[in-house]
């Protein structure tokens, strides 16, 4: 399995998911040549947010995408939490379609938790990542988005247990610079501030040796 991967994409299902996810682990494979491509499915638009609000945290992400060094991007522009009124068909077809155009060799997908978005835009992106094509994606993890990850309720629903963990030492300054671009969003609450991020990296990154680390749960792995 190449840790090089020539393309990866990801699928979020909001603006901001993809940094505090997988922030790191874009810096890291950006900077050793990896294109990167980023889905963002849904966003703060109506009835949930003012009309104003998609374009401002629509800036956020291009702006944190820009220190990351994503090279393609896109969004749905389909509210946050009606992702289940869109038909699941024409909802997968949106994934596919991105999926398809950007070919990845790796592609990170949200965990399915707390957030009913980011359970149903999972389903939608491992149904996209079928196996049903010699360019079907090679490698497909999920990644943990603090807080909705780890609201889930133990014993009853699944829980993010980790086995494959990026080394993002050199790039942790790098996420914390493109979380801080989404000033909208990540706020000083301990579920979801800079601090958190950083405190969550530092313990997987002890889990592994590392100063610093992003974890993932295995969807599919082809070696």
């Amino acid at each position: 399995m190449s840790f090089k991967p020539r393309r990866i994409t990801v699928i979020a299902p909001h603006p901001d998911d993809e940094t505090l996810g997988a922030g790191g682990t874009i810096a890291r494979m950006a900077a050793d040549g990896s294109e990167v491509s980023v889905l963002i499915v849904s966003g703060h638009l109506p009835p949930l947010y003012a009309p104003s609000m998609f374009e401002v945290t629509r800036g956020e992400a291009i702006r944190a995408f820009d220190i990351l060094g994503v090279a393609h991007y896109e969004f749905l522009e389909i509210p946050a939490t009606l992702v289940n009124a869109v038909p699941v068909a024409e909802l997968n077809g949106k994934v596919s379609r991105f999926i398809r155009q950007t070919n990845p060799e790796w592609v990170l997908i949200p965990f399915p938790d707390r957030h009913i978005d980011h359970r149903i835009i999972f389903d939608s992106a491992v149904v996209a990542c079928r196996p049903v094509h010699a360019a079907a994606p090679r490698v497909v993890l999920a990644y943990e988005t603090l807080s909705e990850t780890h609201w889930n309720a133990p014993g009853i629903e699944p829980a993010f247990i980790p086995e494959v963990f990026v080394d993002i030492s050199e790039h942790m300054e790098t996420k914390r610079q493109a979380l801080a671009a989404y000033a909208s969003q990540v706020n000083e609450a301990p579920s979801r501030s800079i601090d958190a991020c950083s405190a969550l990296a530092r313990f997987r990154g002890s889990q592994n040796g590392c100063e610093h680390a992003e974890a993932f749960k295995t969807v599919r792995i082809v070696i």
